[in-house]
């Protein structure tokens, strides 16, 4: 039997389970999971064999996990990738400190395989084609742990030069990188509409698309039968080329992959170039997370989009 003690710190969560889902759920076995660099993570067996993944973070964190579920339910809805579902979320006292901790509660997918990469693409590229009428979302969100607005705009390239780019070399400037990064910064903010002539001056519009928002490969897995799952969505409506280009910075995508989408939705002439423009988002992220490891790469990556501009 699971620890009257442990029981009493979970009780909350199991409660807001069981209102949830209108079923009893008692607590056999807890047990520590990975939950990615800002998050402690749980798998809760029942005793009846039910399991639901839990992540928690400190105080406060409950618009992050409220904005995950959103984001979840979202790409859910367009029955195309599969998500694990979300349960609900909240604050909970206790794990062993005596204060008050987010949470969020998921459904727990056996993620045991390896994804199905062509499977994926195909998948990927239907919901791309999932549009709406503008730029953003109804709420922020976070990308990591850095708070990533999302307030709707008609305009692409203002979005991403307000509420992406120019939002992070602010931070950047804030944590002390100035100089080369923020005059390399401005330059191309001012310069980065030459990089979309021929999207945005033709019949090849940019379209408002859902993204995941952070899709790098530690975001993506399978089930024992290869279905591809996505999750820890950065959600927002968008160019569907920011999504495909952070396919690309970590890797963990295979040529599958990228045949199977071209296949389904292909892709504009300039991708080669703007996938890593798109791309120094989230280096300059990670140097706001991180630290200057990040630095000298974002310059690198600024000066070659800047090349292929000029």
């Amino acid at each position: 039997m699971y620890s009257e003690n442990k029981m009493k710190q979970w009780q909350l969560i199991v409660e807001h389970i069981e209102q949830t889902t209108g079923r009893h759920f008692s607590i056999r076995q807890q047990q520590s999971m990975a939950g990615g660099c800002i998050n402690t993570a749980f798998l809760l067996t029942g005793e009846d064999g039910q399991q639901y993944f839990v992540k928690t973070n400190r105080s406060g964190q409950q618009a992050m996990f409220a904005a995950e579920a959103r984001g979840l339910q979202a790409i859910a809805s367009s029955d195309t990738v599969k998500v694990p579902l979300p349960i609900c979320f909240g604050t909970n006292m206790g794990f062993g400190e005596n204060q008050v901790q987010s949470y969020i509660v998921l459904e727990y997918l056996n993620m045991t395989g390896r994804a199905d990469q062509r499977r994926l693409g195909e998948q990927l590229a239907a919901m791309h084609d999932v549009n709406v009428e503008q730029f953003g979302w109804d709420i922020n969100n976070t990308i990591g742990a850095t708070f990533q607005p999302n307030a709707w705009m008609d305009n692409w390239l203002d979005f991403w030069r307000e509420q992406r780019l120019g939002f992070q070399l602010k931070l950047a400037a804030q944590n002390g990188y100035g100089g080369e990064l923020q005059s390399l910064g401005e330059k191309l903010l001012v310069e980065m509409p030459l990089l979309f002539a021929d999207r945005v001056f033709s019949s090849r519009t940019i379209k408002p698309s859902m993204l995941h928002g952070d899709l790098w490969g530690g975001n993506v897995a399978g089930m024992q039968d290869s279905t591809p799952i996505i999750f820890d969505p950065a959600f927002y409506y968008g160019d569907r080329e920011a999504d495909l280009a952070m396919t690309y910075l970590f890797g963990g995508f295979s040529t599958d992959f990228y045949a199977s989408y071209q296949n389904v939705y292909p892709l504009d002439d300039g991708f080669v170039v703007r996938k890593i423009f798109y791309n120094i988002y989230h280096i300059i992220n990670h140097l706001n997370m991180f630290g200057g490891g990040y630095h000298g790469q974002a310059i690198q990556m600024l000066k070659q989009v800047l090349s292929e501009i000029n």
